[in-house]
Order: structure tokens, then C-alpha cells, then sequence
């Protein structure tokens, strides 16, 4: 049996999937389809998480028990386990990041009611931080205004 991290991110008539396979430390995937998506790949290492979405560089390290760094142009911070909390781009002008795991299921967040997506990922053997962690770099790679500091 195939051990998958793979949901939808945004409302019904505007969103995207995303799916990936857990390979031992590595998460190996796609966000969008195959016309309109970045390809997603990550590492957990001892020191946090490393990788790239399409051509954007991933790179996250736990500091004072939360993980901090980039994706891509944007800064994250991530709390949490299975009630995962945090931030992507700047204050202000960033979106919050709220979710929820109940047993092997994720549902969350991205941003406030109005304006941001929410997310619902299947997390096969995954925790909680990882999910909510890929529904970003999803985020990231996909909606326009969360990467529209790329060059």
C-alpha cells in the first residue's frame, strides 16, 4: 500500500489538489495538474526541512520549537503537531495558517475566512505539521498572490 499525503486546497469551484508520496524522509509530489502545477520536493532532516516546489527553493529549520525559514520568496513558521498553527509571508500583508488533524485527516486554513483557502489533506502516516506544511508549499506554488514576489 502506497503511503500518500494528497487533498484539495481552496472552496469547491476554486481549487486545486495536491498529492504526494512519502518515501522514508522524502515527500515526493505534485501540486496542480499537469498543465498548471509545480512539481513538490522535500526532505525532513534532523534540522527541519528541505527541498524545492517547481523552481523555488524550500528551506525550514526548527528554531525554539517552531519551524522557521522560506519558501520560495516568502518567510513560514510553523507550531504545532496535530493542532498546527503559523504564518507565511510578511505580517500584514501574509496569511495565517490554522489546522486541525482528526486521526489520518487534516482540515485548515490558509488566511482569513473571506479571502484565504481552506485545505483538507489526507495525511497517510504523516503528522499533522507535515500536512499543513505541503498545503503551503501547494499555496505557494499555485495562487498567485501568495508568490507574486518571485522574479
Amino acid at each position: 500500500m502506497e503511503d500518500v499525503i494528497k487533498g484539495r486546497i481552496g472552496g469547491e469551484s476554486d481549487s486545486y489538489s495536491v498529492r504526494c508520496a512519502i518515501e522514508g524522509d522524502r515527500i515526493v509530489g505534485r501540486a496542480g495538474g499537469k498543465l498548471h502545477g509545480q512539481n513538490i520536493e522535500l526532505e525532513i532532516t534532523e534540522r527541519g526541512v528541505q527541498g524545492s516546489v517547481g523552481s523555488e527553493r524550500v528551506s525550514i529549520e526548527l528554531a525554539e520549537g517552531e519551524l522557521r525559514g522560506q519558501i520560495g520568496t516568502q518567510e513560514v513558521t510553523l507550531r504545532g503537531v496535530d493542532r498546527v498553527t503559523g504564518h507565511l509571508g510578511k505580517p500584514i500583508v501574509g496569511w495565517n495558517v490554522s489546522a486541525q488533524q482528526q486521526g489520518h485527516l487534516l482540515q485548515g486554513q490558509l488566511g482569513s475566512t473571506v479571502l484565504g483557502r481552506p485545505f483538507e489533506i489526507e495525511l497517510g502516516s504523516a503528522p499533522g505539521w507535515v500536512g499543513a506544511l505541503v498545503a503551503m508549499v501547494a499555496f505557494y506554488a499555485l495562487d498567485p498572490r501568495a508568490s507574486a514576489g518571485r522574479a
